[in-house]
């Protein structure tokens, strides 16, 4: 990208002032931090792989 000139710089600058007049200031918009999955499907994907494991143990041991 090229760099700007003072000119263009200025001209950006009162663009978006007067678009900002024009249209409102924008608003932040937070992202939510939590996990992508809830503790319930953790648990029972934990559950599953965990049990299979185990199964996968017994029946080479028997």
């Amino acid at each position: 990208m090229a760099v700007q000139t003072p000119k263009q710089r200025i001209a950006n600058e009162k663009f978006a002032k007067r678009n900002e007049q024009k249209l409102g200031k924008a608003r932040k918009t937070t992202a939510k931090k939590g996990p992508a999955l809830s503790k319930t499907w953790v648990y029972v994907l934990l559950f599953l792989l965990i049990g299979g494991g185990i199964l996968e143990l017994m029946t080479l041991f028997m």
